[in-house]
């Protein structure tokens, strides 16, 4: 009987089956704004010594869009603006009743989204 390395071992990145995990994306369209409220999500979770994974960044998000500048002359001539989207993600690991009711009740800025799910 032969057993291999692996399978005594707990691999990383695995969650257990007794871990629960609210998983918040912020997002919002000055950085300034959202990592204000980033810590503010975060002071909240620490606050009820929840413990808590991030901020991660994730990847801006750009739309360009470009406009003529005449309606009838200078076909050529365009102008481009652009949106950028930040993002940032919170793991909050194993929250109890508490921190969530907190957690609903932050009073965030405006231009500010939040997704939560529970893995």
């Amino acid at each position: 009987m032969t057993v291999t390395k692996a399978a005594g071992k707990a691999r990383k990145g695995k969650k257990s089956e007794g871990e629960h995990r609210l998983r918040i994306k912020v997002r919002a369209y000055e950085h300034a704004v959202l990592d204000k409220s980033v810590k503010q999500i975060i002071d909240t979770a620490a606050r009820y010594s929840a413990k808590v994974v991030g901020p991660v960044p994730l990847p801006i998000d750009i739309k360009k869009y470009t406009v003529n500048r005449g309606a009838f002359i200078d076909k050529d001539s365009r102008e481009q603006f652009e949106m950028r989207v930040h993002k940032r993600m919170i793991d909050i690991i194993n929250p109890e009743g508490k921190v969530i009711e907190a957690l609903t009740n932050i009073d965030l800025p405006s231009g500010v989204s939040i997704d939560v799910k529970m893995m």
